[in-house]
C-alpha cells in the first residue's frame, strides 16, 4: 500500500496492517494508503475475510493530533470527511472484518475497530473516545456506531467523559466480542473469521448488507431488504450447492458463485 499500511493475503484472509511507530498514529499519509487497502480487500476474489490490526504494541492511538494545531474551521470543513471515509470504507468490505486490537485504540483508532463486525481485543487493551478532552466530539462515526454497539446510554458515559475502558469493560458492554493475551490477539482474530474463507461468499455479502442496511431503516424496510437479498440469492451456485449436499446429507463444498 505505501509506507505506512501493509496489505498480506494469505489463504483466503487480507490482514491490513498499520505499520506507523510507535503508535500507528492516523495521519492524512495513512488514512489515503487505509483508504486504498479498503478498497483492494473489497475487490479481491482471493480475500474471502479480513483482519485489521497495528504493526507494533498498539492498535492505533488516534489522529495525529499535531496536525489539528494550526488547522482553520475552513480547512477542516474540506478535511473532516476523510476519516470518515476510511471509517466507512471498512465498514462497507462486503465480507467479514474483525478488528485485531492491542494497545491503545483511541479516538480515530476506536473508530476504526467500531468500523469492524467484531473486536478481538488483548487482555491489556485500552479502549475509548477522549476527543471531548480536546474540547471536540468524534468525528469519524463514533458517536453512531458506538450508540449502535452499546446502546446511546453507554455511549454517552463513555463520549462525555472521554474515559478510557479495559478489556474486562468492553467485552461486560459489548465493545469488544473476544479477549485473548496480547501476543494471541492477531491469531485469535484470524481463528474467527476462518472458517468465512470457505463459506459461501455471496451469501455471506448478503447477510452483512441486510444486518448493516437494516440498522438505518424501519422494520418494514428492513424486512424488505432482506426478502430482496434471500432471492437474489437462488441465482447462485452455492446455493444450489448447499440445498443439494442438504439433501445429499453431505458437507457443502462452497465456491463463493
Amino acid at each position: 500500500m505505501g509506507g505506512f499500511v501493509r496489505l498480506e493475503v494469505a489463504d483466503g484472509i487480507g490482514t491490513i496492517r498499520l505499520d506507523r511507530p510507535p503508535v500507528n498514529a492516523l495521519n492524512a499519509a495513512l488514512q489515503e494508503e487505509l483508504l486504498e487497502a479498503a478498497k483492494a480487500v473489497t475487490t479481491d476474489p482471493a480475500v474471502r475475510a479480513v483482519v485489521l490490526h497495528g504493526a507494533g504494541k498498539h492498535f492505533a492511538a488516534g489522529a495525529d493530533i499535531t496536525e489539528f494545531t494550526t488547522v482553520t474551521y475552513q480547512e477542516m470543513v474540506a478535511q473532516s470527511g476523510a476519516l470518515s471515509g476510511v471509517c466507512d470504507a471498512l465498514a462497507r468490505i462486503p465480507k467479514p472484518v474483525v478488528a485485531a486490537v492491542t494497545g491503545f485504540a483511541l479516538g480515530g483508532g476506536c473508530e476504526l475497530a467500531l468500523a469492524c463486525d467484531w473486536r478481538v481485543v488483548a487482555e491489556d487493551v485500552k479502549l475509548g473516545l477522549p476527543e471531548i478532552k480536546l474540547g471536540l466530539i468524534p468525528g469519524a462515526g463514533g458517536t453512531q456506531r458506538l450508540a449502535r454497539l452499546i446502546g446511546p446510554a453507554k455511549a454517552k458515559d463513555l463520549i462525555f467523559s472521554g474515559r478510557m475502558v479495559d478489556s474486562t469493560e468492553a467485552l461486560r458492554i459489548g465493545l469488544a466480542d473476544r479477549v485473548a493475551p496480547a501476543a494471541g490477539v492477531y491469531d485469535a482474530a484470524v481463528e474467527l473469521v476462518r472458517p468465512f474463507t470457505t463459506g459461501p461468499a455471496l451469501a455471506l455479502r448478503a447477510a452483512k448488507q441486510a444486518v448493516d442496511g437494516g440498522l438505518n431503516l424501519d422494520l418494514a424496510s428492513g424486512i424488505a431488504l432482506e426478502a430482496h437479498l434471500f432471492a437474489g440469492l437462488f441465482a447462485t451456485d452455492d446455493r444450489v450447492e448447499g440445498t443439494t449436499a442438504f439433501v445429499e446429507k453431505r458437507a457443502p463444498k462452497f465456491t463463493g458463485s
